[in-house]
């Protein structure tokens, strides 16, 4: 296990391979804890949040650690594989959605299909940053406590067949601040958090990773947003959870443009 990781403990679990599913026992926290869906982000939580990811981080942190586990760098092809999953729902929303897209989107939306990629490709040539990530860090997958900001829970990691299981760290609080983030709370907060994720990562033993490294690769992964909110219209449309995968891309966009993302393009 990993010592004072933000899980729940786990008294049981089990997968079978013939049936395809597998069952989890873990501690029942409904008396401290909530998803932090309906919470407003604060400094406090923000801090929880970079703590509870780094100590998590840090256990399988360079590809000498993830390899004793059977993890692997992603390859060229499955990075490919996972941004063509959400480039398929790009025509759908650009088509029907233009109007609620600033003009210079759908160009920025383009661009970072056709070069974040190989980016993203270029950037596994060094192990330093990658680690086991959770992957899919949204309010519903936070326990928050009822009262107060920590101890900090991370719950249900079930990544596709598709998803990247082994990426850059910082991910795990790109997709947590700016897909989920109000646009406004997430400038106010952003760096502060980020420092104190640094911060951890340092007092955890990690060596050599700066961090102008780590602003550079928060900014990388800040652009996969866009392939997380389009993927929700892979095969249609979506109008049904429009209210989900549009902000996400809005949101998305911002911290691009906030951030001047496109400029490692």
């Amino acid at each position: 296990g990993v010592p004072h990781a933000p899980i729940p403990r786990t008294y049981d679990a089990v997968y079978s391979q013939q049936h395809g599913s597998y069952h989890i026992l873990m501690d029942d926290l409904s008396d401290t804890h909530e998803t932090a869906r309906n919470r407003t982000p604060t400094m406090g939580y923000g801090m929880a949040l970079a703590e509870g990811l780094a100590t998590l981080h840090t256990h399988w942190w360079g590809q000498t650690r993830f390899a004793e586990i059977d993890e692997r760098l992603p390859n060229a092809k499955q990075i490919q594989q996972f941004a063509e999953m959400g480039k398929l729902g790009t025509s759908f929303i650009i088509d029907a959605c233009a109007d609620e897209l600033k003009a210079h989107w759908q160009e920025a939306i383009n661009r970072i299909y056709d070069a974040h990629p190989q980016r993203m490709v270029r950037r596994t040539e060094d192990d330093l940053g990658f680690t086991l990530i959770h992957g899919d860090v949204n309010r519903n997958n936070i326990l928050i406590p009822i009262n107060g900001d920590r101890p900090l829970y991370l719950i249900d990691r079930q990544p596709f067949n598709w998803s990247l299981t082994v990426w850059l760290a910082v991910y795990d609080l790109a997709y947590a601040m700016v897909l989920y983030w109000e646009v406004e709370i997430r400038r106010t907060l952003e760096i502060p958090v980020l420092r104190r994720y640094h911060e951890c990562l340092i007092r955890q033993g990690i060596t050599g990773y700066t961090w102008e490294q780590l602003w550079d690769d928060y900014r990388l992964c800040v652009m996969m947003g866009v392939y997380v909110a389009t993927e929700w219209c892979r095969t249609e449309l979506r109008l049904d959870t429009h209210q989900y995968w549009m902000p996400m891309l809005q949101r998305t966009l911002t911290a691009v443009d906030d951030l001047n993302c496109m400029e490692l393009l």
